[in-house]
């Protein structure tokens, strides 16, 4: 099968999730015998553009004419059977949807977020959930600067969204969306999102277990608890923060992002936490299986979050939010805990409950690991994709 795999990269070194999951995904498929067709920018390509370059790219976020006319080139040329669309926010723009279209090709779609509910991606007003947009009326998002903290680039991204809207872009261009858990299927049913439309399909990680080497890292205590991931808001940094300093048990952190600063600020002042920033992968993950369990505080909807795919195949359990992807993902005392949004309380005694049964920890994990081969293992995920393709062929 021919596949066009589109996708709008972060900036170099974001590490994000989808980034992960597109380059991952079409590999699969290469070594599957499919011929892949990519088509990426990169937001990099917006921070080194000059003033005129920036300028028109913000206008491109609406409808980019350079981007429509080069896929509808490679569909003419290349003549896909399928266009895979991954993240098409801000650069890609949703012309590349009409572009495919016009040549009458299926379009999928995987929603690695929340954006065709709530523009800004996250679900989030400040540090509170908010599906308020999901109604159109896209233009509160000026009122509380939702974008990045701007009222002007909030009420650029409202317009944009709101011309889309009423376009029924993201309802009549797509003609399967992937969704990775039940929460973004219910938020899209509630906004007239055809239900026949969607399936659900969870992101997939090699085994990693089967392919990490133990690396002896000095420094860090015989027990620890480990943090991975991004150091944001939206991950639950700052809660994470608040709480630990109620916890006398050591916590390694792995990460960078927009809070670091404030993180080792934090944690050079909390003798029980080491903060160890950016770590190249492989030894993040060694550094993973050497801990009794990972804490994943996150207070946004994650969709399939790679760093609990991850846990679980290196056969470790998980304390997380009840929110997202996490509430379908963790099973209370069977491969983790979950406590509420927001619940400091719930969240320290999860903690010190898992770091004190250490029978119950390791059954755990055991059972982290057989969630992991039976819901996360690539075999499975290249069968469900096959199915998505061939549904609409």
């Amino acid at each position: 099968m021919k596949i066009l795999a589109i996708h709008n990269f972060h900036r170099s070194g974001s590490a994000s999730g989808d980034d992960q999951v597109f380059k991952s995904e079409t590999a699969l498929l290469e070594a599957h015998g499919n011929d892949i067709i990519r088509y990426t920018v990169s937001n990099d390509d917006f921070d080194n553009s000059g003033v005129f370059g920036k300028i028109g790219s913000v206008f491109g976020m609406l409808w980019s004419n350079k981007n429509y006319k080069a896929v509808l080139r490679i569909i003419r040329e290349q003549k896909p059977d399928v266009v895979h669309v991954h993240t098409f926010f801000p650069l890609l723009s949703p012309s590349i949807l009409y572009a495919a279209k016009k040549c009458n090709v299926p379009v999928v779609a995987t929603l690695h977020d929340t954006r065709f509910v709530c523009p800004c991606a996250t679900s989030l007003r400040g540090n509170e959930l908010c599906n308020e947009c999901g109604d159109g009326h896209y233009l509160r998002m000026c009122k509380y600067g939702c974008f990045k903290g701007s009222k002007l680039q909030s009420f650029i991204v409202a317009c944009i969204f709101k011309y889309h809207r009423k376009r029924r872009s993201f309802y009549n261009q797509i003609d399967k969306y992937i969704c990775l858990n039940d929460n973004q299927i219910k938020l899209l049913e509630n906004i007239g999102f055809d239900r026949t439309k969607i399936v659900k399909k969870y992101n997939f990680v090699s085994d990693v277990d089967a392919n990490i080497s133990n690396i002896d890292i000095e420094g860090l205590p015989e027990r620890y608890v480990v943090y991975y991931g991004r150091i944001g808001e939206e991950k639950g940094i700052r809660f994470l923060m608040n709480a630990w300093d109620e916890v006398n048990i050591p916590l390694v952190v792995m990460g960078g992002g927009p809070l670091e600063d404030d993180f080792k600020q934090w944690s050079d002042s909390n003798s029980s936490v080491f903060f160890l920033g950016y770590t190249e992968h492989s030894k993040c993950l060694s550094i993973v299986r050497g801990s009794d369990f990972v804490v994943f505080p996150s207070i946004w909807y994650e969709g399939c979050s790679m760093v609990e795919i991850e846990t679980m195949s290196l056969g470790k359990s998980i304390i997380a939010t009840d929110l997202g992807f996490s509430e379908e993902a963790i099973i209370d005392n069977y491969n983790g805990k979950k406590f509420s949004l927001g619940d400091k309380k719930g969240f320290i005694d999860c903690v010190n409950f898992l770091w004190n049964n250490h029978s119950l920890l390791n059954e755990m994990g055991i059972n982290a690991r057989c969630e992991y081969e039976k819901k996360y293992a690539p075999e499975e995920n290249y069968n469900e994709l096959i199915t998505i393709y061939n549904e609409l062929l």
